[in-house]
């Protein structure tokens, strides 16, 4: 995985100070900003991502640790070093409990001031990905794969490969456990910023009260609760992508506010009124039908049509049945433990086909996994499978003997009356109608 950059924000009065840091600290991995003073500095926070700053103990329009402690309610995510002459070194002692990381005396060491740098974007770093854990169910960066070969799949994949490049919002619609998240994973994997943590959220899963909070971060004191700032999930999500699963259950007021990301690239935390720049791409998802709920005044329009520029729909996974046994073999290999190999016989394999499958990839998934736990000498028979499953094999194969049957006695009436299927008709009871499209049937 490549190195990520890292911002530095050096902010002093001395232009020749501002222009020696500027020079020395430059590197391919590092982007230098300069301030001369707290208000262009705090006017460059609100507009920039910055990872650390260099900060002189001492500004012309800040009075001791001011500008310090404003810099950690406004951005938790970022480091300080501040920067002191000889006599100051007890105040710069006293910046590090309001959260400075480190300071470093005038004259410079470069060498130091370097490693200083380093040691804390690392800590940064840490700080954001243990955020991000806290979001993300499941952080593997394995390739992603969409199991099947039916056509409708091939043209799934021809739209991921297409859009992924792109920054534009993706919609992906389709039944609960269709697979929307694999989708989701290879849009991202295939983009510019592969490289970056996907942050996934399921917005069923977020308190109506808090969402706004969590999605974009709050300021201290903001409301009843909020004792420190917080950055939301659009911080963390910067030069990434951010997945927003079962949007629908997002409020009108929370689908404006992703609106205006979407259109400004801008977002503003709870109780703050600058807007913040972001660079974020954004996955969309929901098993609701959104035209409907815009119809019915349960979801904003305008933001309905701007997600809804790029749709990808899955389908269920009975309308692929073909891609049945390719899905059984993977989870069989992917499931098996110490990479042990099961086989299903057909019977089993003939009840997995029949069933209809309501749960999609997910269901499937759950039948495998229970299957391998069952299984006797790594094979799995019908034993191994639910109920339901073989209940709706049994159904099927009841309906087929009793065609079966039908069909025979249908032929044997033709035999006697030598082929006339109006006399054969009138034997069995039905239209002359009814029985040319039986015999249609038999033949089909």
């Amino acid at each position: 995985m490549e190195q990520e950059k890292c911002t530095i924000l050096v902010i002093d009065d001395e232009k020749s100070i501002r222009r020696l840091l500027e020079k020395e600290l430059a590197t391919s991995q590092r982007d230098l900003l300069t301030a001369a003073d707290g208000k262009e500095a705090m006017t460059i926070l609100k507009n920039n991502w910055v990872d650390v700053i260099i900060m002189d103990l001492r500004l012309p329009d800040v009075s001791d640790l001011s500008l310090l402690i404003e810099v950690k309610e406004s951005v938790p995510y970022v480091e300080v070093v501040m920067i002191t002459g000889h006599g100051d070194v007890d105040s710069a002692v006293e910046a590090m409990k309001f959260g400075a990381y480190d300071f470093i005396q005038k004259p410079f060491n470069l060498e130091r001031l370097d490693l200083v740098i380093e040691k804390a974007h690392q800590r940064v770093l840490l700080a954001r990905e243990n955020t991000i854990l806290k979001h993300n169910r499941d952080r593997s960066r394995e390739q992603i794969q969409f199991i099947g070969k039916s056509q409708v799949i091939s043209d799934i994949k021809f739209l991921i490969n297409k859009v992924a490049p792109a920054q534009i919002p993706v919609l992906i619609t389709g039944d609960s456990g269709a697979g929307k998240d694999v989708v989701a994973r290879m849009i991202h994997q295939l983009s510019s910023c592969a490289n970056n943590t996907m942050i996934i959220k399921n917005c069923a899963s977020l308190q109506k009260e808090l969402a706004r909070s969590e999605l974009f971060g709050h300021m201290k004191g903001s409301f009843t609760g909020a004792t420190d700032s917080h950055e939301g999930l659009m911080a963390f999500a910067h030069d990434s992508t951010l997945f927003l699963d079962e949007i629908g259950e997002l409020s009108m007021g929370v689908q404006a506010s992703l609106l205006r990301v979407l259109e400004t690239q801008t977002y503003r935390r709870v109780g703050e009124k600058e807007e913040r720049k972001v660079n974020i791409r954004l996955l969309f998802a929901t098993n609701r039908n959104l035209a409907e709920e815009v119809e019915h005044g349960r979801f904003n329009e305008a933001f309905f049509h701007r997600i809804n520029a790029f749709n990808i729909e899955i389908p269920s996974l009975k309308e692929r049945k073909e891609d049945l046994p390719l899905l059984v073999d993977f989870f069989l290999t992917r499931l098996s433990p110490d990479n042990s190999s099961y086989k299903i016989v057909e019977s089993a394999m003939n009840c997995i086909m029949r069933y209809q499958w309501p749960g999609n990839i997910r269901e499937l998934r759950n039948v495998i996994e229970r299957s391998i736990i069952l299984a006797e000498n790594n094979i799995i028979t019908e034993r191994c499978l639910p109920r339901e499953l073989i209940s709706v094999a049994e159904e099927s194969q009841a309906s087929l003997s009793l065609e079966s049957v039908e069909k025979n006695h249908i032929l044997k009436i033709l035999q006697f009356y030598d082929g006339n299927r109006q006399k054969s008709a009138d034997t069995l009871g039905i239209s002359r109608k009814t029985l040319y499209r039986k015999l249609a049937n038999y033949n089909s």
